[in-house]
């Protein structure tokens, strides 16, 4: 028995799937929109979703890993009636279990859970001794989190070779240490490479090494840094940018494990775990010509996707707390206090720049607070004070008119002028930021270079609002 969800906005549809899932005894539910759908899998356990590309408040392929990284992580079946191959190519790449065409057959959908519910018996049978993670440096008891720290433990079992993919400042190399420090190979080296800042002309000897005069300045013999990995790992990480003519050389090194320093005529072994980590769209960049999609699907072997931290909110009370007792070790003072407020406008932020920001504005606020025990908003950057304040409203938005008895009475309602509930203050900024993009892109014709200027953000700033509020993204 399989628990099923039918996200359709045609009625036709999902009475089609409840007559059918009900003959079989599969429980099923039913979403019009997305929005719905999400709600559904938040609150219930599923272990199937089937998931229209077309809905009326947005795109199902989109909203993927949405519907993924929900509490019980059904699997995800695709259902359109305009698919094509580039299409199931992005499904896939997405992590669908399956995509499948309108009008379809009661094989195509009978087979998808009939599959889901065979995986997910032989996943419940398999008993792991009790393994303690160990996890240094990664806080936080988020779902988001948690499943990250599953995958982990799972490609810590393994020799495969690893892509974390995440935005800058998600942590990548602290969950690339992670999976080296519960892996066999924990007491050889763990070996750090960032791609984006070996100079082009010097990466070869950096990487594979020289013999002494293999060039002018070569004194002498030097190793190279996968050497230095034999029997442990090579973290690579911002791999994106590495050189393409080095691509070809280093794909057949992860292949045979050999390589032949500068100089040298003889080859030499090296026996490393390669982990590598990018905040690029590799398969983008694959489509461009700027990445070898044959070495793309070689460091591909194991994918950690992880989250920003806008996606685990819950968890930046327990960061904070975590990196101010760190920061106070560093600088040899006593651990500092949060305010209610502070922990508000905390809460109330983005963070665009994820947990590295977080670090960052706590280190600031720390150096501002001087001697003073507690930080308070006014030592934060303005941006975050911003976030948690009611001045972030634009002067001409409606006042909210505050109802309630007396003084002595704690008990207050908030609803807007049509006494329709008012939104809180992270959706009503969400639902403004929206209304800002959608005016900014109208009034440019959708051009990035202008939309930047006007709206004073880099093009990777505007290129992750345009995701956060599904938004088309515009050419060039």
């Amino acid at each position: 028995m399989a628990r099923v969800l039918v996200v359709d906005d045609e009625e036709e549809i999902r009475s089609f799937f409840r007559v059918l899932l009900d003959e079989w005894g599969h429980p099923a539910s039913t979403a019009s929109t997305l929005a719905e759908g999400l709600h559904v899998v938040a609150v219930q356990p599923m272990d199937v979703v089937f998931l229209d590309v077309k809905l009326p408040d947005g795109d199902g392929l989109g909203a993927l890993p949405r519907f993924r990284s929900s509490p019980s992580a059904p699997e995800v079946v695709i259902m359109t009636g305009f698919g094509d191959v580039n299409g199931a190519k992005a499904a896939l790449r997405n992590g669908a279990w399956d995509y499948i065409h309108k009008p379809f057959s009661l094989q195509d959908i009978q087979l998808p859970i009939k599959r889901v519910i065979q995986y997910r018996d032989d996943l419940s049978r398999q008993h792991r001794p009790p393994f303690a993670l160990r996890r240094e440096g990664i806080v936080g008891n988020s779902a988001a989190l948690l499943r990250c720290l599953d995958r982990v433990a799972q490609s810590a079992s393994t020799d495969a070779n690893v892509l974390i993919t995440g935005e800058t400042g998600t942590g990548k190399e602290l969950f690339a240490r992670a999976i080296h420090e519960n892996s066999h190979r924990s007491k050889a080296p763990f070996v750090v490479v960032d791609c984006a800042a070996l100079p082009e002309a010097m990466v070869e000897g950096i990487l594979f090494g020289h013999e002494k005069g293999a060039f002018t300045g070569a004194s002498r013999s030097r190793s190279g840094l996968v050497l230095q990995a034999d029997g442990g790992t090579l973290f690579l990480d911002e791999i994106g940018e590495l050189p393409l003519p080095l691509q070809k050389t280093f794909l057949r090194v992860l292949q045979e494990k050999r390589f032949r320093p500068l100089g040298s005529s003889r080859e030499t072994g090296s026996d490393f775990r390669l982990i590598a980590a990018t905040h690029r769209d590799l398969n983008a960049l694959t489509s461009s010509g700027g990445f070898r999609e044959d070495l793309l699907f070689r460091i591909r072997s194991f994918l950690l996707e992880l989250p920003p931290l806008r996606e685990r909110s819950q968890d930046i009370l327990l960061l904070a707390i975590h990196h101010l007792a760190c920061l106070a070790e560093r600088y040899r003072i006593e651990v500092k206090g949060l305010a209610p407020e502070s922990i508000e406008a905390l809460m109330a932020y983005d963070w665009p720049g994820n947990v590295r920001e977080l670090v960052n504005a706590l280190d600031t606020a720390i150096s501002l607070a001087a001697g003073a025990p507690t930080l308070y908003p006014k030592h934060l950057p303005a941006g975050i004070r911003l976030a948690g304040t009611l001045d972030a409203i634009p002067h001409d938005t409606p006042r909210p008119v505050i109802h309630g008895p007396p003084s002595s009475s704690p008990r207050y309602s908030i609803s807007g002028p049509s006494g329709s509930p008012l939104p809180g203050l992270r959706e009503f900024r969400r639902a403004q930021e929206r209304r800002y993009l959608e005016r900014l892109l109208e009034s440019t014709g959708g051009g990035v270079d202008a939309c930047c200027r006007i709206g004073r953000v880099s093009r990777s700033r505007f290129y992750q609002l345009l995701r956060k509020h599904d938004l088309s993204r515009p050419a060039g």
